[in-house]
């Protein structure tokens, strides 16, 4: 059996999954302490869980085709202000050269209230004959001010990047660590491009000695399919990038569930909520892509791009507030912070003759229920406890505990309030509610989600405490997902290979958007990911003269999928029918090309007291496994054969373009070909577009049979 493991590196512990290769199901885990103290630091608790797993499981190292870990690494060392002094070599000539001196110079940037990024900075002028000295003179004098990672800072360096790596090649010749701003990213925006690497220099020492005793590890293990590390959007990356761009990790430890929930759910549409002790991670997830945003770090914006993922503080572990023997809030202290037992995941002979009783984790906290006990113990009464009550947590599941216990626990607190046990844990389920219900309001607004073929997907041990309940307060659907509780390591063992490039380029031509493109396939490719197995993704934003490509590709071809199920039609119009939430005989196919669907159905509203009336057509594009890959609100439907798609193209787009004052706006853009869905939105104009299609559509035969889907843009 082939397999892929996972490593999820937390702050708590290091866990490991086991997948099966050709079936994508979770065969085994495993799970230590992690290893913060130790000699090689977390890469001893990575070495422990993977022999652990391997051996435990009798897996020989020829039959680990993938392997990645996610790290909490660098995001602790940023909180911890465990980073090294930067220096900034900047680079210029005259009046360009000045101003480059002052984007470039951060000073302290400030990491939590009381740690700093410190940075110094030199200036050296450009096209000079001894610029090569002068760079040397500029890191030497770094290094005497105590700088461990010097960033090379240019401006227009995206276009002219020789300079920087001059730069850096110097700082390789005096074995210190470097970064150029071009690595980091190809904007333009010196200050925000040169913050960016000094991050990412700060924590490049610390980072390499972790990346290069993990590898070693793995090695010393006898596996030789290069170790991954999970990317801060969603994706993995080669240890070897890791060494360049350490900053690409911060933030991955949310990613990783939600990698998870694209792959091992095969989340469509949703709202994925990660529950753990503490807090809930929430993130948004459209047409099968995860919603990203620039980082910030000690609140100034970076060219970092990472998950918009939402933090609330209310987990299963989540504590009750009190006042005056009522019940007030939920959280944000959870139960571990007070150093106390779980009420429901204790045994009801421990809870005898309770009392209610408040205790304040820390000095400055409001009171917090909890119950003195026979026994001489304090329980405290906590989310999960209220969630099992009032019925949501169900047999078998992790959160599952004893209803017994947690029903005399909540008892002194329920006479107090005058109300049955039940009906204080459902006010307590309110409370929380209502803070994780602002967030997933406003993402649904943020990214213009549909409530109607939305799905709330919980991760993590604590699902069962928050989503269903929360949910049900929405009026959605929701779901926990599969093995939840280890969602985040299965998501580190099933990611995708994933790079982004990012342009500023106005009024981009059709060379430019496909050198942007050809550029994502290359860096894509660089980080281990199989060239027949990348898709990319252009946008073009006209605002920011911006123009962004995403590659996204697996590390070889998969033999089997997840599922490796075909369903009849009849099934698969039943499932959509169910999601659309209509009657299977309202769904009709209006395409299909064989191992993909477009299904829809009409809505027809009256306008003008009758006198006509607007119809639209919500579209689903599903898989032969029943699997939803893309939805719109109102689409429309065409096909056309391999030899005809240009014309086809055009006059669907032509069909759905709006005229306006400011111009003219294409439609969302979708080309299905075999099990492929091309995306083609956010193009400028029509010449934009067939330049991409041609690309993805070099394979395309005469006889095939392809699907095109439109949209308005604003679906």
């Amino acid at each position: 059996m082939k397999v892929r493991i996972g490593i999820d590196v937390g702050g708590t512990f290091t866990d490991a999954a086991l997948i099966n290769n050709d079936t994508f199901e979770l065969v085994s885990t495993a799970k230590v302490p992690t290893t913060h103290s130790a000699e090689a630091g977390v890469a001893a608790g990575i070495v422990q869980v993977l022999k652990c797993i391997m051996e435990k499981n009798q897996v020989k190292p020829e039959d680990v085709v993938f392997i990645s870990h996610g790290t909490t690494q660098a995001t602790n060392a940023l909180l911890e202000g465990d980073v090294v002094k930067v220096g900034v070599v900047t680079i210029g000539k005259g009046l360009e050269g000045m101003r480059a001196k002052s984007d470039t110079v951060m000073g302290d940037i400030p990491l939590t209230t009381s740690k700093y990024l410190h940075s110094e900075n030199e200036y050296v002028e450009s096209e000079t004959d001894h610029f090569v000295q002068d760079i040397a003179k500029a890191v030497a004098a770094l290094k005497e001010k105590d700088c461990k990672a010097i960033v090379a800072a240019e401006a227009f360096s995206v276009d002219r990047p020789e300079n920087e790596m001059k730069v850096s090649e110097v700082c390789g010749q005096n074995q210190i660590a470097a970064t150029a701003t071009n690595e980091i990213s190809k904007l333009y925006g010196l200050k925000v491009r040169t913050r960016t690497a000094v991050v990412n220099a700060s924590i490049m020492p610390k980072m390499l000695d972790a990346a290069n005793m993990t590898e070693d590890s793995i090695r010393k293990a006898g596996i030789r399919t290069p170790l991954m590390v999970m990317r801060c959007d969603g994706g993995v990356m080669t240890v070897e990038e890791v060494r360049k761009r350490p900053i690409l990790t911060i933030l991955s430890g949310p990613a990783a569930g939600v990698a998870g929930a694209l792959m091992y759910e095969k989340l469509t549409n949703g709202i994925f909520l990660e529950v753990g002790g503490t807090s809930t991670d929430i993130s948004c997830v459209k047409d099968g892509k995860v919603m990203v945003k620039y980082a910030e770090v000690g609140g100034h914006k970076t060219y970092l791009t990472s998950l918009d993922v939402r933090t609330v503080g209310i987990g299963g572990g989540s504590m009750i507030q009190i006042s005056g023997g009522r019940l007030v809030d939920v959280g944000p202290r959870s139960v571990h912070i007070a150093g106390l037992s779980y009420e429901v995941y204790s045994s009801e002979e421990e809870i005898q003759n309770p009392v209610l009783c408040t205790i304040k984790p820390m000095d400055s906290d409001p009171d917090y229920a909890c119950v003195q006990c026979a026994n001489g113990r304090r329980y405290a009464l906590s989310l999960a406890g209220a969630a099992n009550l009032a019925g949501y947590v169900p047999e078998g599941d992790y959160a599952r505990g004893s209803l017994e216990a947690a029903r005399k626990a909540w008892k002194p607190l329920a006479d107090s309030m005058g109300l049955s046990v039940e009906d204080t844990a459902k006010e307590a389920l309110r409370l929380s509610a209502l803070k994780n219900s602002k967030v997933v309001e406003a993402l649904l607004s943020d990214y213009n989600m549909d409530p109607r073929t939305t799905v709330l997907v919980g991760g993590g041990g604590g699902a069962s405490a928050v989503v269903p309940h929360l949910a049900e307060t929405l009026s959605l659907k929701s779901r926990n997902a599969k093995n939840a509780p280890v969602i985040s390591t299965i998501g580190v063992a099933l990611a995708m290979i994933r790079d982004v490039v990012e342009r500023t380029i106005a009024n981009p031509t059709q060379q430019d958007i496909l050198a942007v493109r050809r550029e994502a396939e290359e860096r894509a490719i660089q980080a281990g990911a199989a060239p027949s197995t990348i898709e990319v993704a252009v946008e073009i934003d006209a605002t920011q003269n911006m123009v962004r490509a995403t590659a996204i590709g697996t590390t070889e071809l998969r033999s089997k999928d997840l599922i490796n199920r075909k369903l009849e039609e009849k099934d698969i119009r039943r499932q959509v029918a169910e999601n659309m939430n209509v009657s299977e005989e309202q769904v009709y196919t209006a395409a299909s090309n064989g191992p993909i669907y477009a299904m829809q159905y009409k809505i027809e509203k009256k306008k003008f007291f009758g006198l006509s009336k607007s119809v639209t057509k919500p579209t689903a594009i599903v898989d032969e496994e029943g699997v939803i890959r893309l939805q719109k609100r109102d689409g429309k439907v065409y096909t056309c054969m391999g030899n005809k798609w240009k014309e086809s193209l055009l006059k669907a787009m032509d069909l759905m373009t709006e005229y306006n004052d400011g111009g003219k706006t294409l439609p969302n853009v979708y080309l299905i070909f075999g099990k492929r869905i091309i995306d083609l939105s956010g193009l400028l104009n029509e010449q934009q577009v067939v330049s991409l299609a041609e690309v993805e559509l070099a394979a395309v035969r005469e006889d095939d049979r392809l699907i095109i889907l439109t949209s308005a843009r604003t679906d």
